[in-house]
C-alpha cells in the first residue's frame, strides 16, 4: 500500500515532468534543454521545498510562468 508521503513524491515528479514537456513545447525546444532549465529555475526549488502549494498547481500554467519570470535561463 502507498502511503501519503510516497504519493506525495510520485506527484511531484509527475507535475516536474509535466512542466518539463509543457516547457519543451512552449518554448519549442528540446526536451533535454528544458531538463536543464526548469531544474537551474527556483520553480524546482520551490517545487520540491512544498512552498506556496505551488505544487497544486497546473503544470502548463508553471511552465508559463516559468518561460516569463526566469527569462536569464533561456
Amino acid at each position: 500500500m502507498v502511503d501519503r508521503i510516497q504519493l506525495s513524491e510520485i506527484y511531484k515528479q509527475n507535475l516536474e515532468n509535466d512542466i518539463i514537456k509543457a516547457l519543451a513545447d512552449l518554448k519549442q525546444i528540446e526536451l533535454r534543454k528544458a531538463f536543464d532549465i526548469y531544474y537551474s529555475s527556483k520553480l524546482a526549488e520551490q517545487i520540491a521545498e512544498g512552498c506556496y502549494g505551488i505544487e497544486n498547481m497546473d503544470a502548463k500554467y508553471l511552465a508559463e510562468d516559468l518561460s516569463e519570470n526566469e527569462k536569464e535561463l533561456f
